[in-house]
């Protein structure tokens, strides 16, 4: 017996000491910091703003045919919503997928009416992380009038319109301060707008369809104060995309601004100046099969195929589909002032067309070497 009560005692004397040992341990090490508690938020609200994405919708800021004639084609994207409500079909469930679909079919037309947004998703703590991740600015040069409605040109698109999706859809630059009395839109592929779940939460945030009748609900029948962004490169532009090169489909990208004189809308130049450099994108020469693939592609489905890769979750050394923590300057340039013409000519388009090109110009050149690029840089637009 005594030599059983020496072996416990011995057992119990060694596990304290490795209890003892153990907290030691853990004390010693080193609780994070305020800055890597930040970092780590930061990297949390983007990973979530890209995975809403991928995984919900495909995500373009509309504008592949914007420009020329401001609709786009549904595409199958954003299954994981969508198969979600079928597998709920078939469980006891079925009521919610149910609900759900006589729900969607009452409120169809919503999207193109002006949406439904909710101002307390703008204030989302979470945009505050996302903004600070990179981080993104937006600059004022010129004032808006809320007596005036609006179109702002979004350019470039890059890969996911980081700089469109945080100025013009969350209230982390301060938008609202900015340009007091104007409620600002943007535009993205109508598809996902017909995408269960994903839809409502595109339209709380203030997206709507790229389309005549979306566009033209905001600029005619919802008041003044308007501001509808559309990137009009859209995701044939995407395909451009490359660090030190920056190169702008417009030339022939004219919807918008017929649109902009049918309704008597200003039209707002605004260039994100490090958009192009938050991804490594593999670009494939004009002329070559594989270049070829990716545009024929992106008229067949609305959206281009882009090779492209990121960071890493752990490690910015590492290769992921997170973007490069870079800087990116929004601004807005002077306003064109752009009368109101039911039937514009194709004279008269391109009369205020070239008007805006040489204001995005201006813009794009007063500013380039203050927000990271050379006085030698040019803006190419095609």
């Amino acid at each position: 017996m005594k030599t059983i009560i020496a072996a416990c005692s011995q057992n119990l004397s060694g596990s304290r000491a490795s209890l003892h040992a153990a907290l030691r341990t853990l004390l010693a090490v080193p609780w994070p910091s305020q800055r890597d508690v930040r970092a780590w938020l930061q990297l949390l609200a983007v990973l979530q703003w890209v995975l809403s994405f991928l995984l919900l919708g495909e995500w373009g800021c509309g504008g592949c045919r914007a420009g020329r004639a401001l609709t786009h084609p549904p595409h199958p994207t954003g299954p994981v919503t969508l198969v979600l409500l079928i597998y709920l079909v078939f469980t006891r469930f079925w009521p919610i997928s149910a609900l759900y679909l006589a729900w969607v079919i009452f409120d169809w037309d919503t999207p193109e009416k002006g949406g439904r947004r909710l101002p307390c998703l703008r204030r989302w703590s979470v945009w505050r992380h996302f903004r600070d991740y990179f981080p993104v600015k937006l600059v004022k040069t010129h004032d808006l009038s809320p007596g005036h409605n609006y179109i702002i040109g979004s350019h470039p698109h890059g890969i996911l319109c980081v700089g469109a999706f945080c100025n013009f859809i969350t209230g982390s630059t301060g938008f609202s301060e900015l340009f007091p009395g104007i409620r600002p839109f943007l535009t993205t592929l109508a598809g996902n707008f017909r995408l269960p779940l994903f839809r409502e939460y595109l339209m709380s945030g203030g997206l709507c369809p790229v389309t005549r009748r979306a566009i033209g609900h905001l600029l005619s029948k919802n008041g003044t104060g308007n501001a509808v962004a559309i990137v009009i490169g859209g995701a044939a532009e995407s395909l451009s995309c490359s660090p030190g090169v920056t190169t702008l489909i417009l030339k022939n990208r004219k919807g918008f601004v017929r649109m902009a004189l049918q309704h008597g809308a200003f039209l707002v130049p605004s260039f994100s100046f490090g958009e192009n450099e938050l991804f490594r994108q593999v670009v494939f020469e004009e002329g070559s099969w594989m270049r070829a693939v990716q545009q024929r592609f992106q008229k067949m489905m609305g959206f281009a195929p882009c090779v492209f890769y990121g960071r890493g979750l752990t490690s910015v050394r590492s290769r992921g589909f997170l973007p490069y923590a870079r800087p990116i300057t929004t601004v807005v340039g002077e306003p064109v002032t752009v009368p109101k013409i039911e039937e514009p000519s194709s004279e008269v388009v391109d009369l205020y067309h070239g008007m805006y090109v040489r204001s995005l110009l201006k813009l794009f050149n007063d500013n380039k070497t203050k927000y990271g690029l050379s006085e030698g840089d040019e803006l190419r637009i095609v």
